[in-house]
């Protein structure tokens, strides 16, 4: 791996760390209108869809100045480029590479703007981390698709505007993952019902997702009907491309080193503790070799190589360093670690308690351990199923 930029590189990171002295106050300075704002300016760089085309109101920008930017932005703590998330990691991509000139002129701008959320109708209750044995029903009827059946573990489903929905239009295909049609679905539609589901920490980022009779216009269709099993993994190749995770693991490690300096442990700061010491560096090393597994999924891309199964291994990384970072804060509190936010001693107003029982939302999405184990051990390694 060369780790060197080009001249064209470095004066595109100059301009993204100028544009950041100029416009980006720091954390504790950010005032109730900040937000606004900041989406207006990167907007208008075209640096939200930064390496979207240029013709559906991306940037055109290359893959190494995304990284680039993204990388700058996440030194210094920036906002999210661009307030809908699953529109632009999900939906943005399937549609510039799926979907009509319709869809792109109605749907893409304004994901770029962050008008509204979206969410995704993937995950079955009787389906598991099998997204391919997806059993809700679809049939057509005329110039439009009926919907039944439900979906689970839906991603802030309560809150969005459109959903992105795989559902089966045919049970004949010889493999399961023919007949798997995609449809674009506005959220108040008749016959729909969200029902949020708590989770550990209290709060409802999930949901579960009932279609009685719903019905979606053809023209709603993100692909050819059948073509849906195509359409998703696109999606979730962009979703596990990224070195994006490095940034965050560390914040949440430099949060983790400065808890430890606050809290006592025998008589003593927490941080001088030599097991505690241990499991800190261990994580950090894995965090790093996260971010180097990173760059060399990077490379192959720059090199024209579609990346594959072997991001299922950071994937794999994430998943257990952020079930091992939440034990480790429990651990530096110590007998407060089952105390819950109001309590005297509970550090950060319980956040770390939050974040411990908040894990599944991280470690299951788009994924869980055992399956990514599965794919490293049959998919890179070669190994037998049986």
């Amino acid at each position: 791996m060369d780790f060197k930029l080009s001249p064209e590189e470095e004066a595109f990171r100059d301009e993204v760390r100028a544009f950041l002295d100029e416009n980006l106050p720091p954390d504790g300075e950010r005032g109730p209108e900040f937000g606004a704002e900041w989406n207006r300016k990167v907007r208008e760089k075209r640096w939200v869809g930064f390496s979207w085309p240029e013709e559906v109101g991306g940037g055109g920008g290359s893959l190494m100045e995304q990284v680039i930017l993204k990388d700058e932005m996440a030194k210094r703590k920036a906002p999210s480029l661009g307030s809908c998330f699953m529109g632009l990691a999900w939906v943005g991509p399937s549609l510039i590479e799926y979907g009509t000139e319709a869809q792109k002129q109605r749907f893409v701008p304004d994901i770029l703007d962050g008008k509204y959320q979206w969410c995704t109708g993937y995950s079955e209750p009787g389906s598991g981390s099998d997204l391919a044995s997806l059993q809700c029903k679809c049939t057509r009827d005329g110039d439009e698709y009926v919907v039944n059946g439900q979906k689970i573990w839906t991603s802030i489903a309560m809150w969005s505007k459109w959903m992105i929905l795989l559902v089966r239009t045919d049970t004949t295909g010889a493999a399961k993952h023919d007949g798997i049609t995609c449809l674009l679905v506005e959220m108040d539609s008749p016959g729909l019902e969200v029902r949020p589901i708590k989770n550990m920490s209290g709060s409802s980022m999930f949901a579960e997702v009932f279609f009685t009779d719903v019905r979606v216009p053809v023209e709603n269709r993100l692909g050819e009907e059948g073509q849906g099993w195509q359409v998703t993994i696109s999606a979730l190749a962009h979703e596990r491309s990224g070195i994006a995770e490095f940034h965050g693991l560390m914040r949440n490690l430099d949060r983790l080193k400065d808890l430890a300096k606050r809290s006592m442990k025998n008589g003593r700061p927490a941080s001088e503790d030599p097991g505690l010491r241990r499991r800190l560096v261990r994580a950090e090393t894995k965090v790093e070799a996260m971010r180097l597994n990173g760059m060399r999924f990077l490379t192959k891309q720059l090199k024209g190589e579609k990346l594959s199964s072997e991001t299922s291994i950071n994937k794999l990384h994430r998943a257990l360093l952020e079930i091992e970072l939440g034990e480790i804060a429990l651990e530096i509190q110590g007998s407060a670690a089952p105390l819950w936010q109001g309590a005297a001693p509970v550090a950060d107003d319980g956040h770390w308690q939050r974040f411990a029982l908040g894990w599944p939302e991280v470690v299951i999405g788009g994924g869980t351990p055992n399956i990514q184990k599965n794919i490293i051990a049959e998919r890179i390694l070669g190994l037998p199923k049986d």
